[in-house]
């Protein structure tokens, strides 16, 4: 970002090559369409050149960047007329099977599509919480930020969001046999 904030023309594609499919994964998890995520994906990094100059290099850049994809999404979801629920209302995953086992590979696909479609039973808001926190590695005091929300509501909403996926996938989570 440095780099690119001191007129790399080359340090954008690497930006875009390294939070593209992040921002992409992030505004798909939300919407639910590739077409309009891509589109999203290209408004925010319009606004990131925009803001390019507002950034500081004390300031870690990922949330600074998914701040400006949260605003990107909560503007899409109101021109949609879809109300940004301010007040919402997993974990465990298994890890992939071994490359190779046929059989292990079919299980893996099922257990993907099952985590997909526990994650589309969430709240719009609790989907954005969870891919930030999870898929993105955001702390809660970050997804917070991002999302223009306390870090005690982000707390709230993950624990409602892991929990709800601790329940709809029950059956995947590895039990402690001791």
């Amino acid at each position: 970002m440095e780099a690119y904030v001191g007129g790399d023309a080359r340090a954008l594609q690497r930006l875009l090559d390294t939070l593209g499919p992040s921002l992409y994964a992030f505004f798909l998890r939300s919407v639910g369409n590739a077409a309009v995520a891509e589109d999203l994906v290209q408004t925010t990094l319009l606004k990131l050149h925009g803001a390019r100059g507002r950034w500081r290099r004390e300031e870690r850049l990922r949330p600074w960047i998914f701040t400006i994809a949260a605003n990107v999404r909560v503007d899409w979801l109101r021109a949609q007329g879809r109300a940004v629920e301010e007040a919402a209302d997993g974990e465990a995953l298994l890890d992939a099977a071994d490359a190779g086992d046929p059989a292990g590979d079919l299980l893996a696909r099922e257990r993907d599509e099952r985590v997909r479609s526990a994650l589309e039973r969430l709240t719009e808001p609790q989907r954005a919480v969870v891919h930030l926190h999870r898929f993105e590695g955001l702390s809660l005091a970050d997804v917070g930020r991002a999302l223009g929300i306390s870090e005690g509501a982000a707390k709230l909403r993950a624990f409602r969001a892991y929990e709800q996926l601790r329940r709809l996938l029950a059956d995947l989570v590895l039990e402690d046999p001791s």
